[in-house]
């Protein structure tokens, strides 16, 4: 089984953070913003935004370097371990973390690019590639 591992980054001073609001608008952009042929494989997938990673969050995305944040998490089975002779899943989860994205971007347009790229990432994990395996 490939290692997963929750999208982090480096701590940096925000300037401008996006409102509750504004971050649902820019999580609803980036899905809808996926090309077709991926967006179409996507099933049984919530995706949310919760204001900072519980305990449990933080302990499963491991201690990465000092500074960094943790912007989002997968929560479910990977496509590529499921076993499809067993009862169906609850639906998988990505969840967005409003609070660290805000804070490691310096500016409005840094924000919404971190929201597409955390969740791309997460999907990546969703599709059962490894950190190693993504590009971001």
């Amino acid at each position: 089984m490939k290692e997963r591992e929750p999208r982090r980054r480096r701590y940096l001073r925000a300037v401008s953070g996006l409102s509750p609001d504004e971050f649902e608008a820019v999580v609803h952009d980036a899905l809808a913003s996926l090309p077709p042929r991926f967006a179409e494989m996507v099933e049984n997938v919530v995706i949310t935004v919760e204001d900072e990673p519980s305990d449990e969050d933080l302990e499963v995305g491991g201690d990465d370097e000092e500074g960094s944040e943790l912007l989002g998490i997968y929560r479910g089975v990977a496509l590529t371990d499921r076993s499809y002779d067993a009862a169906p899943l609850l639906p998988d989860e990505i969840a967005l973390f409003r609070g660290p994205i805000n804070r490691i971007a310096r500016t409005r347009a840094e924000a919404v690019h971190e929201v597409r790229e955390t969740v791309i990432h997460e999907l990546g994990h969703y599709f059962g590639l490894a950190d190693d395996d993504m590009p971001h």
